[in-house]
């Protein structure tokens, strides 16, 4: 068994070999809680969330980092706009993260330090690259000098004589324009913290590499984030940490956008759409499939037709497991995966290719159903739980038993709504109306539901 991954710095898949046997070490760069999260925030710790669980299924001790970036400059612009202290912006978003995170099923992490928890490591990891003359300070400021750095650019791949590096309000007495802040000069009514070099508050590079290296040591295995997260980021991250004498990352893993027409899912350019808001409208597991299933480093492009059939698709599952459940009682999830859905995982975390499978072992399990085989689709159940969990997606899983989200509410609601309906149906079958009974049944299959009589009573499902 051998688990490939698409290493990011290599440009190529390889297979992956855990610095320590046995275990899995991941950094993920998480939230800068300046503001709610959007699905496309989400969508990052979703996909890390099912390696994990893969890596986990396979018989790794998996621990996952992902930090909070609970200062940063949009934090503090929009404290100062709305009146109300930094920390109070930053706690409320990341509750909001949380929630998010929840609603969707993704495991907390193993540690999640906040930036501001860490300000010693940080003074740390400075005073060491100043020392090795990699870093040096100016009104306040400390830069990294890039041009002390040989490695600089490889993962993104650049010249640094074609590099245009961002700059911040108040980032004065630069040797070189390409150089980035580490830690920013204190400005009036500002938070800051003390250090060597006078008060001031962290950079964002800077965070990331001073808590992998306390969580991590001084090397781990996998970095993950987003795409737009490689420059500057990631870069800079590289640069502080191996210049400060660590070996940093072995891999580097990076997820795909959610898109809305075309353009990365942004705040700024207003075509977000909030977490808190969608599982009023949707079912959160049924998000999860939607953000979840295809490739981590395939775009998606949201729609709400494209959020139908991500319904529609995991409908035919859920309905799957209802029909044997009733049928023959709780089935437990098999000890093992097919070994088709296993290769898919091991395959770069192929979970279109993994799901195909779920989705053919479903139809084996109905048809199964419809020759009254009951051993035949108990097995099949089996599996698919057993596929399902390792995805997050098991509906008889306890986390999504009581409802995870007022989507399911909404569910609810609708559920309601079919079985009054059917029992109207039920009611004039029962008077022998037959043309009554018809005309309902007709009216919910063009309404976009499936409806099938069974020895428990109708059942209602998404066609």
């Amino acid at each position: 068994m051998t688990i490939r991954l698409y290493d990011t710095s290599a440009r190529q898949i390889r297979d992956f070999t855990p610095i320590v046997p046995g275990c899995v070490s991941i950094y993920l760069c998480g939230a800068t809680v300046q503001a709610a999260p959007h699905i496309g925030h989400i969508r990052s710790g979703l996909n890390f969330d099912i390696m994990r669980r893969w890596f986990t299924y396979r018989g790794y001790d998996v621990t996952l980092v992902r930090n909070v970036t609970d200062i940063d400059d949009k934090i503090i612009n929009k404290a100062a706009e709305q009146g109300r202290p930094w920390w109070s912006i930053g706690y409320a978003n990341e509750c909001a993260f949380n929630d998010g995170y929840d609603a969707l099923g993704c495991l907390r992490p193993t540690v999640e330090p906040r930036a501001t928890g860490h300000v010693p490591e940080m003074i740390e990891m400075m005073r060491g690259l100043i020392e090795r003359g990699h870093a040096y300070a100016a009104d306040g400021n400390v830069y990294f000098d890039v041009r002390s750095f040989p490695g600089y650019l490889q993962l993104s791949n650049q010249e640094l004589e074609n590099l245009l590096q961002p700059s911040g309000e108040g980032e004065t007495g630069k040797r070189d324009p390409r150089d980035f802040a580490m830690w920013k000069a204190a400005k009036e009514g500002e938070p800051s913290w003390e250090t060597p070099w006078g008060r001031g508050r962290p950079g964002w590079h800077l965070e990331c590499s001073a808590m992998a290296h306390k969580y991590l040591g001084t090397a781990f295995d996998i970095h993950g984030g987003g795409l737009d997260l490689i420059f500057p980021h990631h870069e800079n991250e590289i640069a502080q940490a191996k210049a400060f004498g660590d070996d940093f990352a072995r891999y580097w893993a990076h997820n795909a956008w959610v898109t809305m027409s075309g353009e990365k899912m942004s705040k700024s350019l207003g075509n977000s759409v909030l977490v808190s808001e969608m599982v009023k409208e949707w079912r959160p597991i049924v998000l999860r499939y939607y953000l979840g299933t295809p490739h981590y480093r395939s775009m998606i492009e949201y729609s709400p037709e494209a959020l139908r059939e991500a319904e529609s698709a995991f409908a035919r599952i859920e309905g799957f497991v209802q029909r044997v459940v009733e049928k023959a009682g709780a089935v437990e999830p098999a000890s093992e995966v097919p070994p088709a859905f296993a290769e898919a995982m091991d395959d770069d975390f192929g979970v279109p290719q993994a799901l195909a499978v779920v989705h053919t072992t479903v139809r084996q399990g109905n048809a199964a159903l419809s020759a009254d085989d009951k051993e035949s689709a108990v097995a099949r159940l089996a599996e698919v739980r057993a596929m399902l969990g390792v995805l997050g997606l098991d509906p008889l899983d306890e986390r999504w038993a009581g409802g995870a989200g007022r989507g399911d509410d909404l569910h609810g609601v609708v559920d309601s709504l079919v079985r009054l309906v059917l029992e109207q149906r039920q009611a004039a079958r029962s008077r022998k109306d037959w043309a009554a009974a018809d005309a309902i049944r007709d009216q919910l299959q063009q309404s976009g539901l499936a409806i099938e009589d069974t020895p428990s009573g109708p059942r209602w499902s998404l066609s």
